[in-house]
């Protein structure tokens, strides 16, 4: 990614971030559905990598046989009648503003297909694979389609949709991530973090140490007595201002500083499993990935995605010993940071208007394999929503007495991408329409009306 301090400014990316800003603007393709404006003002999302198991997370099964049920036992949560993992205390305590939904199932069992269907919630065009070499990615992620379609308000921050803290990948980066056919003007700006002072940065943002704010107001200068905007035809001279705007801007810059909060409140939200194969991927920062999301609502980012795990190693994909990877390193953090999360959104006055949303890509195999582990399953597992108006301790759908299949009401990736848009107010019947100009629905499924209140 180019950076600022390169100046004179790539064209092509100082356009593409002015345009952050400008993504979303009302236009004839905007459509809102019949709610209007929606109940949610932001979304944080949260990518569990790698595929968490269903039964050592939100879906126990006590009455399975053991090679079903495994080691972990349920525990009562806030809401009568509503067990999840025995090691996930934190989260049981605040199961009345968590919904869970239990019959997620699609039909890809390869982590890049399955991440695909999971954060845009459509498939992989062709068959069920990894990749092993780069893939353009075709249909947008939900912040890029929340971005394109979502009128701006007046409140709104400068940027509309960020991901953290890398990009994802098995092999090659899982084009799921981005705009997709929307066209990179809808890529999220991407924050990074500088491991070695546990900091948070965008290296398009960065500038030079002597490019001070005088030479850059040369520079823009420059740029208008050349006229670009006139030599390109296409209206660029409101992306550059905006672009411009974003570098002076304070708002981002503040929200990425996360030691402006206290001690206690980062201790709160924890740190990571400490595990030692997690140096170097950021794993170590997993609660503070959550903190940050917190900052970035409360600065007017719409739609944050947070990806916990980068690839494969040390992540949720437990083909051998899944109870003490669960137990050990996966779950602990998730428990802490996921409920500070809860705790400060509430306490500030934010949970109502920010859905909270929890997924893999696949769950695991019923069956407990020869390693202790559990293998790829993507025929039912669980998602977790908080926050947003949902009606806190609703279980939506069920599996079956091993957790292998739905046994009620059968979810796809594309009723969870519409339940998201139509927190926002959109329509998942509307269209969006690719750089050709032809019509997409914004999902193909049908929002989970019954999880939220009202």
């Amino acid at each position: 990614m180019s950076g600022f301090g390169l100046l004179p400014l790539p064209r092509r990316r100082l356009i593409q971030l002015g345009m952050l800003g400008l993504a979303g603007g009302v236009s004839p393709r905007s459509v809102l559905g019949a709610t209007g404006n929606g109940s949610i003002r932001s979304c944080i999302l949260l990518f569990l990598y790698g595929g968490p198991s269903h039964i050592e997370t939100f879906d126990p099964k006590p009455n399975a046989p053991s090679d079903v049920r495994g080691e972990f036992q349920p525990i009562a949560t806030s809401v009568p009648g509503v067990q999840i993992s025995e090691h996930l205390p934190r989260l049981a305590q605040r199961m009345h503003h968590i919904g869970l939904v239990r019959s997620v199932s699609h039909t890809a069992t390869l982590h890049d297909a399955a991440s695909i269907q999971a954060l845009t919630g459509r498939p992989l065009d062709g068959p069920d694979r990894e990749l092993f070499a780069p893939l353009p990615q075709v249909y947008p992620s939900y912040g890029s389609i929340v971005t394109s379609q979502r009128p701006r308000l007046p409140s709104d921050a400068e940027v509309r949709y960020t991901a953290l803290p890398y990009v994802f990948q098995n092999v090659v980066p899982t084009p799921c991530q981005g705009g997709g056919f929307l066209g990179q003007n809808y890529d999220p700006l991407r924050i990074d973090v500088d491991l070695a002072v546990r900091q948070y940065q965008v290296e398009t943002l960065r500038q030079a140490a002597d490019l001070g704010s005088e030479r850059r107001k040369q520079r823009d200068q420059l740029r208008r007595s050349l006229d670009l905007d006139r030599e390109s035809g296409r209206g660029l001279a409101s992306h550059y201002e905006r672009a411009y705007r974003l570098l002076d801007s304070n708002v981002i810059h503040q929200a990425l500083d996360i030691t402006q909060e206290p001690a206690e409140v980062r201790d709160r939200y924890g740190w990571g499993s400490g595990a030692t194969s997690d140096v170097g991927y950021a794993h170590e920062m997993r609660g503070q990935n959550l903190l940050l999301a917190r900052r970035l609502v409360e600065a007017g980012v719409p739609f944050i995605t947070v990806y916990d795990y980068k690839q494969q190693g040390q992540n949720w994909d437990a083909h051998a010993q899944c109870f003490q990877q669960h137990k050990n390193h996966l779950l602990p953090p998730i428990d802490r940071g996921l409920s500070a999360l809860i705790d400060d959104l509430q306490e500030r006055g934010l949970l109502d208007s920010t859905l909270i949303v929890v997924t893999g890509e696949f769950g695991r195999t019923p069956k407990i394999n020869g390693g202790a582990g559990r293998d790829h399953w993507p025929n039912c597992y669980s998602v977790m929503f908080a926050g947003g108006g949902i009606r806190g301790g609703n279980v939506y759908g069920a599996s079956d007495a091993t957790g292998a299949y739905p046994a009620t009401d059968p979810v796809t990736p594309g009723d969870i991408a519409a339940t998201i848009l139509s927190r926002f107010g959109l329509d998942s019947a509307a269209e969006m329409h690719d750089q050709t100009g032809r019509p997409h629905r914004l999902a193909t499924g049908t929002p989970l009306e019954r999880m939220f209140a009202g």
